[in-house]
């Protein structure tokens, strides 16, 4: 049986923009070309040459610094069709209204009824364009009883999760293959580091738990370890080998998953 899992169509294949200052300087050109004084094999710089170097590295510092923002805000254009490796272009400020800064969807709940009993409903630059630029974004996550988020990660982002209520049981593993484990109650919060593989599970019994989680970029992105691995076309000789499973657990998970090969 395949089963296709759907996230609240949640975590989409956007990038973030963000408007930047641009700096330029044209240096006059010199009347004479810069003279160097020879001494004993070794050149020594003319004063003017120094001062050229001077203005050299300080704009190498300008243009390496941290990126300035050129105007307040940049609500991202979702609807021109243009995504760029530097992101969405932005919407013209004048056409920029109150409502483009406020979003309702994380107050609605999300659709447990699938195969891990759980929904993410994002509030990611695809559904939230304002967020665009400023290096953050957010996410409800609801966890039905036996609930369960896989082990997934997120390459863009750093993560940090605040339980509403109910209790929810989350850990990440670090680079070194260490475990960092905790269940967590109603207001107590968790930090998963950028990239690292983490997971939670509804540990309230019976009982529904809801968490807010808070990212540290606009697309913070997404790869979920069983997807990865099992809804895909890799072969199944080449994961066996990969994964020390047998034939007969690879094409089970494949199954499920939707995966082939």
């Amino acid at each position: 049986m395949k089963v296709k899992i759907d996230l609240n169509g949640c975590y989409q294949n956007t990038i973030w923009s963000s408007p930047y200052l641009s700096i330029y300087s044209y240096p006059k050109p010199l009347k004479k070309p810069p003279h160097h004084h020879q001494e004993k094999g070794k050149i020594i710089p003319s004063s003017s040459t120094t001062t050229m170097l001077h203005i050299f590295l300080l704009f190498s510092l300008i243009f390496t610094s941290t990126n300035v923002l050129a105007q307040d805000f940049c609500v991202a254009n979702t609807a021109s069709g243009i995504v760029t490796p530097s992101g969405y272009p932005c919407i013209m400020e004048a056409n920029v209204t109150s409502d483009d800064f406020a979003f309702s969807g994380l107050g609605v709940p999300g659709n447990t009824s699938n195969i891990i009993s759980a929904a993410v409903t994002p509030a990611f630059v695809g559904q939230y364009p304002a967020v665009n630029g400023l290096g953050l974004s957010a996410a409800r996550l609801d966890l039905a009883p036996g609930g369960v988020i896989p082990m997934h990660t997120h390459p863009g982002a750093n993560e940090l999760l605040y339980v509403v209520h109910g209790h929810i049981t989350c850990g990440f593993i670090s680079s070194a293959n260490k475990v960092y484990l905790k269940t967590l109650k109603r207001g107590d919060v968790m930090v998963f580091p950028q990239g690292l593989f983490h997971f939670q599970i509804n540990a309230a019994g019976k009982r529904p738990s809801l968490a807010i989680v808070t990212f540290s970029s606009p697309n913070p992105g997404l790869q979920i370890l069983d997807f990865a691995l099992f809804a895909n076309d890799l072969p199944s000789s080449l994961l066996e080998k990969s994964t020390f499973l047998d034939d007969a657990q690879v094409k089970k998970l494949k199954g499920v998953l939707g995966g082939t090969g």
